[in-house]
């Protein structure tokens, strides 16, 4: 029987810290290869059978001194689970970006990262934000005219680009026949979006004669089944601004005081429930009728755990630039509980 090659190094001769890294790899077995602009450790890790790992088992790493490298990083994350890659972001002097990508092997090791690492010392007085990453699949289209529709804006995006599901459409606060000039345009897959944007980006393609603006969005954050289980509070949106909680109430009241609460801000509002099965039975009930002239949509809403948010907060906090696919926060208050946001869910 052969024995099992080394692992593979290519393309790190004359980099910083090229003993330490050929050290970590000699130690772990891993590869690790350098490819646009970044530097991937794994992908996959020594005697992996079987495909990558689902979706939810990726962190961002944030706040990272430039100068750190995957000999510091690795020994971190290992002690939280196998660890399936990490890619480093470089840049071309040989330094990091300042973050990183980091998959598990499970769902249960990314959330477990986010709870022991973020605002982790990795240096004296340098501490790393890490969040849930999620795989982007929307772009925001600005320019668009405002008297074009949904269904107008999703059959030209479909012509010029491809692997379009929807088309999101925010209407006017105070006209809602117009759009208010942009769009979210949802696609099949990250890939199919990011060939859409390096299409629309450089400015060649116009639509309806309008230049267009074009960047990635900040997609919806993955909220786990478990909690999404519990959630007993609706989302509305595209109200009029002149629609009072009172009215709202009574528009989703299903019998004798099954609505708990109503809170509104400006065109949208939450409205809470005593159960979730008054809550799911309301959706159904009100998603696309008119309410006082406006077509409303109903959603459940999303809670966003408060590892998630707090380290959200603290790299918004930082003056350098985060990636434009971080999940967005919703600080509102807890769908769950129906009270501020301050602790997060369950406290």
């Amino acid at each position: 029987m052969s024995a099992a090659p080394p692992p593979a190094i290519k393309t790190i001769e004359g980099v910083p810290k090229e003993a330490a890294l050929r050290a970590l790899i000699q130690r772990t077995g891993y590869n690790l290869l350098q490819e646009n602009g970044q530097r991937i450790y794994g992908r996959p890790p020594p005697a992996w059978d079987g495909p990558a790992p689902q979706r939810g088992t990726e962190v961002f790493v944030g706040k990272l001194p430039r100068d750190l490298y995957e000999d510091e990083l690795v020994p971190v994350f290992e002690k939280i689970g196998r660890i399936y890659e990490l890619r480093l972001m470089m840049d071309f002097s040989g330094s990091n970006r300042g973050y990183a990508f980091v998959m598990f092997t499970s769902k249960e090791d990314a959330k477990n990262a986010v709870r022991q690492l973020n605002n982790y010392e990795i240096r004296k007085g340098r501490f790393i934000g890490v969040i849930q990453s999620v795989d982007n699949c929307r772009l925001f289209v600005g320019g668009i005219p405002k008297n074009k529709t949904r269904d107008d804006i999703l059959t030209e995006m479909g012509k010029i680009t491809e692997g379009v599901v929807n088309v999101i459409v925010y209407p006017m606060v105070t006209d809602k026949t117009k759009n208010r000039g942009f769009a979210f345009v949802e696609y099949e897959s990250h890939r199919a979006a990011a060939m859409a944007r390096r299409k629309l980006i450089p400015g060649r393609i116009q639509l309806w004669g309008h230049q267009i603006a074009v960047d990635w969005a900040e997609p919806e954050p993955e909220v786990d089944e478990e909690v999404m289980r519990k959630v007993k509070v609706l989302y509305v949106r595209n109200l009029m601004v002149t629609t009072t909680e009172d009215t709202i109430r009574e528009a989703f009241e299903l019998g004798e005081d099954t609505v708990t609460r109503v809170k509104k801000i400006r065109d949208y509002a939450f409205v809470h429930y005593k159960t979730r099965e008054d809550a799911l039975e309301a959706m159904t009930a009100m998603n696309g009728k008119a309410l006082e002239g406006a077509k409303i949509e109903v959603t459940l809403a999303k809670p966003v755990d408060r590892y998630t948010r707090q380290a959200r907060q603290a790299m918004n906090d930082q003056s350098y630039m985060i990636p434009p696919f971080l999940p967005p926060m919703y600080s509102q208050f807890d769908p769950l509980t129906g009270g501020p946001m301050m602790g997060g869910l369950g406290s």
